[in-house]
């Protein structure tokens, strides 16, 4: 039995490897929701790990995001503990300090968009479909959804998905920056882990700074972040890494990360 209900993980090397595993629609319950933030941080202090992908069991889903049996009693209460271990998860995924990446293997709907949305670069598969579809049932997305979707395609189309509940396929959100590779049917992990592979040429400290900064262009004015671009350029001077960076380089050799 999984450490991590709902979740299987597998390290590779240095890729953290998690499986969305609640047939048949790998939906995500309050449980499965802490495992994923408890495994979020477990990776977090594992210096071995430099990237995560996450993806569904199976070709035919990703996530179909929570499961609607669990508010068919209008208990306030459970909204909002649901609410919550939905927010705990999705941001602890979205500032994990290494890349992460979804592949999207099939439907990922609401909150399995949500989960896709919180990470770093999407690549999904041809015959994936994603949507936000809660105010249909009288919901709306609550693990960062009006957020990351308007973020990465624009307001005009996140309002057309959340407002207008439009399902968008693979062709769809490729053009609109939604995912940024289209695969054939099954190749989206193998594909995600040549992306992960690319990311252990780069040091994991400058990863880990660079990630920080891109991501604060989202909230910072350009004042702000560009005088803290500068001082986290500084501050790599006390990692082993830019030594060793530095080092390998003027040596022609092939540099040995410490994450430290």
């Amino acid at each position: 039995m999984s450490e991590y209900i709902g979740l299987d993980l597998e390290k590779r090397g240095h890729v953290a490897l998690v499986t969305l595993r609640n047939p048949p629609a790998h939906t995500w319950t309050q449980e499965s929701l802490s495992a994923l933030t408890k495994l979020v941080g477990d990776l977090e202090r594992d210096p071995d790990i430099y990237s995560l992908i996450i993806t569904g069991d199976g070709e035919k889903f990703f996530s179909a995001g929570a499961d609607l049996k669990a508010f068919a009693d209008g208990n306030k209460a459970t909204a909002r503990s649901m609410a919550r271990r939905f927010g705990e998860a999705f941001e602890a995924l979205a500032n994990f300090r290494g890349l992460s990446i979804a592949a999207i293997n099939g439907f990922a709907m609401g909150g399995g968009l949500e989960c896709a949305l919180a990470c770093d670069l999407r690549i999904c598969e041809e015959h994936a479909q994603m949507a936000l579809p809660e105010a249909a049932v009288g919901l709306l997305p609550c693990a960062g959804g009006t957020q990351w979707l308007a973020w990465n395609i624009g307001e005009s189309w996140a309002k057309r998905m959340v407002l207008c509940g439009e399902r968008v396929n693979a062709p769809t959100a490729l053009r609109l920056g939604l995912v940024e590779e289209v695969l054939p049917r099954g190749k989206s992990l193998e594909r995600a882990l040549e992306l992960a592979k690319s990311v252990e040429r780069q040091s994991p400290t400058s990863v880990a700074a660079c990630k920080k900064l891109i991501q604060s262009a989202r909230t910072q004015s350009p004042n702000i972040a560009l005088a803290a671009e500068r001082e986290a350029f500084v501050d790599l001077f006390d990692t082993e890494d830019q030594r060793e960076g530095v080092g390998a380089f003027l040596g022609k050799r092939a540099p040995q990360w410490r994450n430290r």
